[in-house]
C-alpha cells in the first residue's frame, strides 16, 4: 500500500483524467504530488525525462499524458499522434524503471 507521504508524479495532470486523479489524491491526503506542464517538460525528449526523474525521484508514477486531438486532428495527423504518444510512453516507462519507481500506473487509450 502506498504511504500518503510518498512522492507521486502525475504525467498529464492538466488533462481530463490526470486532473481528476490529482484532485482525488489530494483529497485522500497525498500532498507530495509532482506535476510539470508540457511547457516545462517535453515528455517526448528522453534526455529531459531522464533528467527530470533523476532530479525529482518519484516513488510512484501515474502516466495519463498524451498528445490528444479531435477526430479531424487524429485523422489528419495519425503518424504524428502515434509517434508522440509512443515517445511519451516509452520515455516515462523507461525512466521509471531506471530510477526504481515502486509502481507505475499507465492509463492507455485506443
Amino acid at each position: 500500500m502506498m504511504d500518503k507521504n510518498s512522492s507521486i508524479y502525475v504525467a498529464g495532470h492538466a488533462g481530463l483524467a490526470g486532473s481528476a486523479l490529482v484532485r482525488r489524491l489530494h483529497n485522500l491526503g497525498c500532498h507530495k504530488l509532482i506535476t510539470k506542464s508540457h511547457l516545462d517538460l517535453d515528455l517526448r525528449s528522453q534526455f529531459d525525462v531522464n533528467e527530470f526523474f533523476h532530479q525529482e525521484k518519484p516513488e510512484y508514477v501515474i502516466l495519463a499524458a498524451a498528445k490528444v486531438g479531435g477526430i479531424w486532428a487524429n485523422n489528419t495527423y495519425p503518424a504524428e499522434f502515434i509517434y508522440d504518444n509512443l515517445a511519451i510512453e516509452i520515455n516515462i516507462i523507461h525512466a521509471s524503471w531506471m530510477t526504481g519507481v515502486k509502481r507505475l500506473i499507465f492509463l492507455g487509450s485506443s
